[in-house]
């Protein structure tokens, strides 16, 4: 055994940072993070397209979100570090009777817990882009307090605060399997060598089902490619734009700089680890957002500058939080489907609640463990991007 830790972290993405830091200011800082790769924020986060929202179906979701969001407001006098929030808001186009009665009732539980949400008109919601297409729509929902972020910033902000509380990172360390004793995780071993523990949290993101299965485990997380693809310097659509999202087609765009971010989710992808941009589905992508934003057929492509990444996806949409019931030492924070950046200071403080107080007690994980999938009470998440 060459080392040994109270609690070892798989994965430096944003969601191991925000853990590692959160144990650490609650004085528990006997921590080893292992990356798999040789630079640490290098996986999804760092292939991110930032968004922070607090429109979500799920209650849960919104308690995480107003929580994270309130905290990413704070982030440098706290932590320390650039989380660069930028709330230009989110605004959802609608263009079908059942998503807006079911939109409706989003509003009415998000208003209930607090969050700031106004209910548009078409025409009102085509102040935001010029040349909107509004005849098809219902209506638009718009979270002014919604919008973007910097994840490499929020990511190496937490990751540096937690090291300079002594928790130790380690490079190019891929976990390839576990000890296990008594029914208990006692280690895990890497290609340097094995690592004691008492704790190990699972923040592999789109690894993190194959991680899980070295202990035996059937983790349904599984990755799934997302293409982000940018225009040249664009001043047609002036900044601020909220991150606006067409509902029906799934289009979405933002400003990023002078040039507008999109991107549009292929519902018939499989599951893969492959980070190459599609440039055959750029054509899908260009249709739907001409389609809502005909302004955008004027706009060039920067191929440079495009990129893809993994969403870490569950059956549910909704991630997996919280201590095993089969296997003692073992915590679970993966499977955010999209939300990791948004709701990764509050996962940090829940999975440090978990470690420290034996369970999260800030806000009410239970729906998000694990078990749900034997019993079937699944609250899946409706609005997915």
């Amino acid at each position: 055994m060459i080392e040994r830790a109270q609690v070892v972290i798989i994965g430096a993405g944003v969601i191991g940072a925000s853990i590692a830091f959160h144990l650490a200011e609650r004085g528990l800082r006997d921590v080893i993070i292992l990356e798999r790769e040789e630079t640490e924020i290098s996986g999804s986060t760092a292939r991110s397209a930032a968004g922070v929202r607090h429109q979500f179906s799920s209650r849960t979701n919104v308690l995480l979100s107003r929580y994270s969001i309130e905290r990413l407001r704070h982030f440098e006098e706290e932590v320390g570090g650039h989380a660069e929030l930028r709330q230009v808001g989110y605004l959802f186009l609608i263009n079908d009777e059942q998503t807006w009665a079911q939109y409706m009732r989003n509003v009415a539980m998000q208003r209930e817990l607090g969050v700031r949400v106004e209910v548009l008109t078409p025409a009102e919601a085509a102040r935001f882009i010029p040349q909107m297409r509004t005849d098809d729509l219902i209506g638009a929902t718009f979270g002014p307090d919604d919008g973007y972020c910097d994840p490499y910033g929020i990511a190496l902000g937490y990751l540096r605060a937690a090291q300079r509380h002594g928790v130790r990172l380690y490079r190019g360390r891929p976990v390839t399997g576990f000890h296990i004793q008594g029914g208990r995780v006692t280690a895990v071993e890497t290609p340097a060598g094995t690592v004691g523990c008492e704790f190990v949290i699972n923040c592999a993101g789109p690894w993190a089902g194959e991680v899980a299965a070295l202990a035996g485990l059937d983790l349904p997380v599984r990755p799934y490619r997302r293409n982000v693809y940018m225009t040249t310097p664009f001043p047609a659509i002036s900044a601020p734009i909220p991150l606006t999202i067409d509902v029906g087609s799934g289009f979405y765009m933002r400003r990023e700089g002078q040039s507008i971010l999109m991107g549009r989710s292929n519902p018939n992808e499989p599951s893969s680890t492959n980070t190459n941009v599609d440039w055959d589905w750029l054509e899908a992508v260009i249709e739907a957002g001409i389609h809502r934003f005909p302004i955008l057929e004027t706009a060039g492509l920067a191929e440079q500058q495009c990129w893809a990444g993994l969403y870490e996806i569950t059956p549910d949409h909704n991630p997996i939080l919280g201590r095993h019931p089969d296997l003692a030492g073992y915590i679970d924070a993966s499977g955010f489907s999209g939300h990791g950046i948004m709701h990764a200071p509050a996962t940090g403080l829940l999975i440090a609640e978990e470690v420290i107080d034996g369970r999260a007690h800030t806000i009410n994980i239970d729906e998000l463990r694990i078990d749900r999938f034997r019993s079937g009470h699944l609250a899946s998440e409706f609005n997915v991007i």
